[in-house]
């Protein structure tokens, strides 16, 4: 006999503060809102912290006036391929996903949605993105089209490493080089810039990956929050330190000048903030100190705008 699909279940909410399905999702018709969460519609913290890096890009290589559509273009690209990743991600994970409260109801992982259909969907949302790639000058496209094999790679690095974070921040900061090289010539601070968003994601998502940790410890699932166990404050504390000093050699390298490192002082006041509350590692709080990243990107964007030298000048 052939197997049957198991049936969707119904979301338990009590199980982490993101398990919870609330607001505009419940005004769409049924049958869309399983494909409205595949794609995280309902989730728009990490369409923020795809994008950001990219805007860091457009800012700090003096293209933020001349060429300003590319954030708008930027934008449409982050959101549909951070949710075609995320499709990615579930196909890969619905096993894994089935054992952990927060994921167990997604829509792969509860039979809502079929992997086949999953994929078709996941194939969609990049057309949506090459559509944003050939706005881009060649060397931008070169550069965007290597991040494939990150974002493929990503869903198995939970299974190899206890580091799975790290190799997120390679994937997510990714847009920093591609919108670099999509205004300026290849410059240092370019791979400062994106050194340094791989220790803030290596921050934020250890930060993350705290509301899972025994969910995780029994389903065999690796994670550097896991890794840290009770120094996860402290690793977070030392991501967050790394990627302040990257993002300030990079401001130095865009405008050597000392002064200009104040322009960062938001930024690790932000920071600062996040880990002095991350004294409480509760579900509810490492989701909330999660979040806050959209405006820790949100004010590095303002930081290299201010300091970032217009091309010719």
């Amino acid at each position: 006999m052939a197997s049957r699909s198991p049936s969707p279940r119904q979301p338990d909410a009590a199980a982490t503060p993101d398990a919870v399905r609330l607001g505009w999702l419940a005004a769409l018709p049924a049958t869309l809102r399983p494909w409205a969460r595949l794609a995280r519609l309902d989730r728009p913290a990490g369409n923020w912290l795809l994008f950001w890096p990219c805007a860091w890009g457009v800012a700090l290589g003096g293209g933020l006036v001349a060429q300003w559509p590319l954030l708008l273009w930027f934008g449409l690209g982050a959101v549909a391929m951070r949710s075609a990743g995320c499709v990615w991600n579930d196909i890969v994970d619905r096993d894994l996903d089935a054992r952990v409260a927060r994921t167990r109801d997604r829509p792969v992982a509860s039979g809502a949605i079929s992997r086949r259909a999953a994929l078709a969907f996941a194939v969609a949302l990049s057309l949506i993105g090459l559509v944003v790639l050939l706005q881009l000058p060649r060397l931008a496209q070169g550069i965007a089209l290597a991040s494939l094999l990150l974002v493929a790679a990503y869903p198995f690095m939970k299974r190899l490493t206890w580091w799975p974070q790290a190799w997120l921040g390679l994937t997510f900061n990714w847009g920093a080089l591609v919108a670099f090289a999509a205004v300026a010539p290849p410059r240092p601070e370019m791979a400062l810039l994106y050194a340094g968003g791989i220790a803030w994601t290596l921050g934020y998502d250890t930060i993350y990956a705290l509301q899972d940790l025994e969910d995780d410890a029994m389903a065999g699932i690796k994670s550097s929050a896991r890794a840290l166990g009770p120094r996860a404050r402290l690793g977070v504390a030392g991501f967050y330190a790394a990627a302040l000093g990257l993002w300030g050699a990079a401001v130095i390298a865009a405008r050597p000048d000392p002064l200009a490192l104040l322009a960062l002082v938001p930024v690790a006041v932000h920071l600062a903030w996040q880990v002095a509350r991350l004294g409480d590692t509760t579900p509810a709080n490492a989701l909330r100190l999660f979040r806050a990243n959209r405006d820790t990107g949100a004010l590095l964007f303002l930081a290299c705008a201010a300091v970032a030298t217009p091309l010719g000048a």
